[in-house]
């Protein structure tokens, strides 16, 4: 990488956009989701629409970060952005719920470059006693998406239509990509190795079928739950016999040699579905027990955000003065003992008690998967930097995918029991799904309120029951590192 040539401030404004654009996205769609359901008539379909764009972001991040390494971040980071502008536009022009669908297969195809892309350019352009910081600048591109999003989303839904919310990544997304072309230099990779075709497909094969069968276990257990499982089981053993024989892999199977290596990547999956429970069910809390107001339950988790930038930039002095073993062994404790709270706290807890447990979960947020990003690069050598980002970057998108199936499967059994236990006195599914609606809440009947407070009270501790046990293989798996490895290499 040519730093005299290139302008590492221009690029780190224009990673930190892209970054933006891919983190604003989530939040804004599920803002305007109730307006195009309504619009398109199609609430049996409306998970599709999150899930098709996780399913194909996580398929490609791992192509995209051999595809890095091999001919240069530029032009694959270039191509990543362009696929996503032309699936935002073509979203914004849908006009069925199949083909937002559809649409939104390609905006994740696209999506799947920029953050593995993102932080393997950081890397490249800045030595590792800043990295952390700068992934910490980096990083508030969520925090500040967590705040901007809602009002921006329901601005764009009220004023002009849900369609906006798409054509809005189009220009943002051309500049990012003329301020990268301009302004980022990198000397042009010659690999002679063939590309490994089959590798790729029999690695997206298996990730398709282990997030489909995720979804599919919602419904219950099936034939088909059976046979996707079998899919990727055979679609691994495929993958491990290819790499093993073709001379330049997508993902090198000496990488999983290095003990460090697999435990930063399997915290990063493990707090990740932490993560998810923590951001999907907080506002349901506030909204459903509380009885607060739909921008009161998000913000609940805002200050999550604020701290995890924080923790972000001290990460930076923290890996230099200490292993990294230990720095999560901190982080990932202050995580447990925030998820024990969370699956004790009585149902009378204050709204402001949760601000306070948001911001340390935050602290321990920021600091854990900081950590294992600058870790997971810093063990590896320079021509593996991509795949080892985006690997990590794979992980922590599997581990958020995942969970939020295992969560949805806890609660929803968890709910159709407190139901049907209290089926004598008038309770019925569907007030539960007015519950969490403060809208539709006040139509209840005021008798069968505490009940059914009591009752999604009792679901979301056994959400974060299984948030404790995540958080104790968690602690368990960094404890399994190497004492003696040197600091920085942990």
């Amino acid at each position: 990488m040519h730093k005299n040539k290139t302008n590492v401030m221009v690029v780190t404004v224009a990673i930190f956009i892209a970054t933006f654009m891919s983190a604003i996205e989530g939040t804004i769609v599920s803002t305007a989701m109730p307006t195009i359901v309504g619009d398109l008539h199609g609430i049996n379909m409306m998970n599709w629409i999150f899930s098709i764009y996780l399913l194909t972001n996580a398929m490609l991040t791992p192509i995209y970060g051999k595809l890095a390494d091999r001919i240069g971040r530029k032009p694959v980071f270039i191509t990543g952005l362009a696929i996503f502008i032309l699936g935002s536009a073509l979203c914004g022009l849908a006009q069925n719920m199949m083909t937002l669908i559809i649409f939104r297969a390609l905006q994740g195809i696209g999506a799947g470059a920029i953050m593995p892309v993102s932080f393997t350019i950081i890397a490249d352009i800045y030595p590792i006693q800043k990295r952390a910081k700068i992934l910490g600048f980096n990083s508030s591109a969520w925090g500040i998406a967590s705040v901007v999003a809602p009002l921006l989303g329901g601005f764009i839904v009220e004023q002009l239509s849900w369609h906006w919310i798409f054509f809005l990544n189009v220009p943002i997304g051309l500049v990012t990509i003329w301020l990268i072309w301009r302004y980022l230099d990198e000397e042009r990779k010659v690999t002679k190795a063939p590309i490994d075709y089959w590798g790729s497909v029999w690695l997206m094969l298996t990730l398709l079928s282990i997030m489909y069968a995720f979804q599919v276990m919602e419904q219950g257990f099936s034939v088909m739950l059976i046979g996707l499982f079998g899919l990727a089981i055979l679609c691994f053993w495929l993958f491990i016999h290819t790499e093993k024989s073709v001379a330049d892999p997508i993902i090198s199977l000496e990488l999983f040699k290095n003990s460090t290596f697999n435990v930063q990547n399997i915290v990063a999956a493990l707090v990740s579905g932490f993560l998810m429970g923590f951001e999907v069910y907080m506002p349901m809390w506030m909204q459903g027990i509380l009885g607060l107001p739909a921008s009161m339950g998000g913000f609940v988790v805002t200050p999550s955000s604020l701290m995890w930038v924080v923790a972000s930039f001290i990460t930076g002095g923290l890996l230099a003065k200490y292993r990294p073993r230990l720095i999560l062994f901190w982080s990932l404790l202050l995580l447990t003992l925030g998820s024990i709270i969370l699956a004790l706290v009585p149902q009378t807890t204050q709204f402001s008690l949760f601000l306070v447990i948001a911001a340390f979960l935050g602290l321990g947020f920021g600091v854990t998967i900081t950590t294992t990003t600058v870790v997971s690069q810093n063990s590896v050598s320079q021509d593996q930097i991509g795949v080892a980002t985006s690997f990590n970057t794979l992980c922590r998108t599997l581990g958020q995918t995942l969970m939020v199936s295992v969560y949805g499967i806890v609660i929803n059994v968890h709910l159709a029991s407190g139901v049907q236990h209290y089926r004598s006195q008038g309770v019925t599914s569907d007030m539960m799904n007015r519950l969490v609606n403060p809208q539709t809440a006040v139509d209840l009947p005021a008798k069968l309120l505490p009940i059914l407070r009591s009752i999604l009270y009792s679901g979301l501790h056994v959400i974060y029951y299984v948030s404790v046990g995540l958080m104790i293989v968690a602690l368990l798996v960094n404890l399994l590192t190497d004492r003696h490895t040197k600091k920085g290499n942990a």
